[in-house]
């Protein structure tokens, strides 16, 4: 990896934080040769801390562009519901500008932790610049 690791998701506030950490690329070969970018979710509260790996593909970024968008319109999302690995669901709170996050693992180790963040003015506008920072730290061979 010729780059440092990129914060796709970064949600943080009043001591909480949920971050979704790509931290590299790897070819997986099988049936099918297939680029995936590793990644880590980092949760840390005073409450819970934890760590869980992940792949993401291509798609995933895709589909992440698409829960940006309907979060920005004031629609609650969950991103890699049907994936094989974590799945993060985001409602917001309009009313206190604030952002309930869960992350859900029914694959490894059936955990699910929730997560409260405030909801900073600039949030999105970081979102939509990680995110591009992602595409064009890692490009896929699809179009996105």
């Amino acid at each position: 990896m010729t780059q440092g690791p990129i914060d796709l998701i970064r949600l943080t506030g009043e001591g909480n934080s949920v971050v979704l950490r790509i931290t590299g690329r790897e070819t997986r070969r099988g049936a099918r040769t297939t680029d995936v970018l590793t990644s880590e979710f980092v949760v840390d509260t005073p409450f819970v801390s934890g760590t869980l790996n992940a792949w993401l593909f291509p798609a995933d970024l895709t589909e992440w562009q698409e829960c940006l968008d309907a979060l920005d319109a004031g629609q609650a999302i969950t991103w890699r519901d049907a994936a094989r690995g974590p799945a993060l669901s985001i409602e917001r709170d309009d009313t206190e500008e604030r952002l309930r996050v869960t992350i859900r693992d029914n694959a490894t180790t059936l955990t699910t932790v929730t997560v409260t963040v405030p909801l900073a003015d600039t949030w999105f506008d970081d979102a939509y610049d990680r995110l591009e920072q992602a595409w064009k730290t890692w490009p896929s061979t699809e179009d996105h």
